[in-house]
């Protein structure tokens, strides 16, 4: 085996325990003769999985009882759609945030589906800062405000939340959840794809509030209603089983490594170290974000030329230093350091910025 160090943005590295894990039990789940790929999901095998994934959510980001979890397909990607589509009436509008790519992309769907007011535009910047949370100037009659947590492509994340009083705050945490505390009750809805913090592609989960569940339309169909998978228990219809099963020996794991708390330390040793590295370079290596609001999930950075970045990017991934590539639509460099990285995945790349640096500067 000759595991590399993967700083992809998603799908990302999950650890090791939990993928030696579903390998032991791949083709016989605990003797039962077959795989959890072949059990009905009505089954009390595959039951058990399913209550352990849900309640292990509630335990770990300490949600009070007054929160539903989904586990739903289609990804973050799918509540670009079913967020408007349960929330946003003709009677009222919504506040949005226009933060990067995946903020716009939510925004887009929403606006095929009702009224959106943008109390935040960061286009005109290239998308390269985030406001400070008390200058938006919200709507006390929105249907709801929707945040992007964390811009996987610009490095971005949200550092505080802004105070939207009544108005139910609904956030796309697909790249940072389970990184950091949330404070309980905040939220009206959040949701994540699995394939960066939780698990594998293939599975979205949807947090709740039974006030927000509540103001759901009623006459859905029924696979895009928040009320009917809230009443079916996710069970609608056949859920991404096995995509759930990884999600939950995931959020195992994290429990077993000290939970959220734990999380949020590696997390901010993790970025600290890189930023660090890129800083004390001599301008070598740069980052755009200002400081206030630069990502602990995925750290973007530049060096002095393209051809520069070409081959530092290959000399890594010699070195077993895997996916720095920016996205296509900024270049550069990006490393994401999920929770599944260990430090010692930074250190090593760490060392090799440093190493390239002396010899390219």
């Amino acid at each position: 085996m000759n595991r590399i160090f993967n700083f992809n943005a998603g799908p990302s590295t999950l650890p090791l325990a939990v993928l030696e894990k579903a390998q032991q039990e791949f083709v016989d789940y605990q003797g039962k003769g077959m795989s959890i790929l072949e059990m009905s999901h009505r089954s009390p095998e595959y039951s058990h999985v399913h209550q352990q994934a849900v309640s292990l959510v509630k335990e770990l980001l300490e949600l009070p009882d007054n929160y539903s979890v989904l586990f739903l397909g289609g990804g973050a990607t799918m509540q670009f759609s079913m967020v408007p589509l349960n929330l946003l009436s003709q009677e009222k509008s919504c506040d949005f945030t226009l933060t990067g790519t995946w903020a716009k992309k939510a925004l887009a769907d929403a606006k095929k589906v009702g009224s959106v007011n943008l109390v935040y535009d960061g286009s005109a910047d290239n998308f390269s800062s985030l406001p400070d949370p008390s200058d938006l100037k919200l709507d006390p009659q929105a249907a709801y405000l929707h945040l992007t947590s964390n811009e996987t492509i610009g490095g971005l994340q949200w550092q505080s939340w802004p105070d939207a009083g009544q108005v139910p705050l609904v956030c796309d945490m697909s790249s940072d959840i389970m990184s950091r505390h949330l404070p309980p009750g905040k939220f009206g809805l959040i949701y994540a794809g699995a394939q960066k913090n939780l698990g594998p592609a293939g599975v979205g989960l949807v947090i709740i509030r039974d006030d927000v569940l509540d103001r759901c339309f009623t006459d859905l169909t029924a696979y895009l209603s928040y009320r009917i998978h809230a009443e079916k228990n996710s069970l609608y219809n056949t859920p991404p089983v096995f995509a759930i099963y990884l999600t939950k020996l995931v959020l195992e794991n994290l429990k077993q490594s000290g939970g959220v708390k734990a999380a949020a330390k590696l997390c901010q040793q993790r970025s600290e170290l890189l930023y660090g590295t890129v800083e004390q370079s001599a301008g070598f290596y740069s980052c755009p974000v200002p400081t206030l609001c630069r990502s602990k999930m995925n750290v973007v950075f530049r060096l002095p030329s393209q051809d520069l970045e070409k081959t530092f990017i290959a000399q890594a991934a010699e070195q077993g230093l895997g996916g720095l590539k920016g996205h296509r639509s900024v270049g550069g460099c990006r490393a994401s350091i999920y929770n599944a990285m260990p430090i010692e995945g930074v250190e090593a790349l760490v060392g090799f910025m440093q190493v390239f640096a002396s010899r390219h500067g």
